[in-house]
């Protein structure tokens, strides 16, 4: 199972980003770091948060549930780092095989926040170099993460019950979802 598909002689197979990130090209452009997450590993993500100062507050963006719940934006009550690697480690394998969220981590601190999207991409605003560093340490190199064309998304069947056991993990703050959110 997994969350991006790519089209390869006319058969559907994973899609894995390369370990390349991508910063802007001039001070003009919005300052956001964006990285490939290979195999979906929620380490990556986890490694870029904890460079942040907590506590966090996670934003799980539902834009297309199955059977767990409603459509919608949940925000965490503040968490420690220690409530985010439980978080992380209870939900990796859902987190990295399915499509029908995106994860937000924001440290109010640093007002700095690190994205983790549908398409296994990690957009970072904050302290760009010490995310560089940290991405370098992880074996990561320059290069621009590529999203294929065609492209698909799985949501998985077998996850519906991981999916409803992550909207119990906090008490999430509910919101509808944004228009930019929405597939």
């Amino acid at each position: 199972m997994y969350k991006l598909g790519r089209l390869e002689s006319g058969e559907w197979i994973e899609h894995s980003h390369s370990k390349v990130f991508c910063l802007p090209e001039s001070a003009e452009e919005l300052q956001c770091l964006v990285a490939g997450v290979p195999n979906g590993d929620a380490g990556t993500f986890l490694r870029l948060v904890s460079l942040l100062a907590p506590p966090y507050n996670l934003l799980y963006i539902l834009h297309t549930p199955r059977l767990e719940g409603t459509a919608g934006r949940y925000q965490s009550p503040q968490i420690d780092l220690q409530d985010l690697q439980a978080f992380l480690s209870e939900f990796d394998v859902f987190l990295a095989q399915d499509a029908r969220f995106d994860l937000w981590a924001y440290s109010p601190a640093e007002r700095a926040t690190v994205v983790w999207d549908r398409h296994n991409q990690l957009f970072a605003y904050g302290p760009l170099d010490r995310f560089v560093a940290e991405l370098k340490e992880l074996g990561f190199a320059p290069g621009a993460p590529e999203i294929p064309l065609p492209h698909q998304h799985h949501y998985q069947a077998e996850f519906d019950s991981q999916a409803k056991q992550l909207l119990n993990a906090f008490e999430w703050s509910f919101s509808p979802l944004k228009p930019e959110d929405e597939q």
